[in-house]
């Protein structure tokens, strides 16, 4: 990760995101990160979208909360609560079936 502060940017900011690759850079103003160039090229848009989005942004602290208040499911605790139950088999088992000798 490259840092630079805001006020030495003598190029457009543009300039700068070319020449990355896959670094990010962070844009400093009195030594706090204001600001982030971060390359896009591994990137689809809806993740982009959603990782700045508030209500996500919100839930996802929510649940670093609950995480650290200790209270977490197991992956049991989960399946049970998300996974669709396996419906009983209603149709009556013979011990022959058709046919069979």
């Amino acid at each position: 990760m490259k840092t630079m502060k805001l006020s030495s940017a003598s190029r457009p900011l543009a300039e700068y995101a070319r020449e990355l690759g896959d670094e990010i850079m962070v844009l400093t103003d009195a030594n706090k990160p204001v600001a982030a160039i971060i390359p896009l090229k591994s990137v689809d848009r809806e993740a982009l979208a959603l990782s700045a989005h508030p209500e996500f942004l919100e839930l996802i602290e929510r649940s670093r909360e609950q995480f650290r208040a200790g209270r977490t499911l197991s992956l049991e605790e989960i399946k049970l609560a998300v996974l669709p139950r396996p419906k009983p088999n209603k149709r009556p088992h013979s011990k022959r079936q058709r046919g069979a000798r």
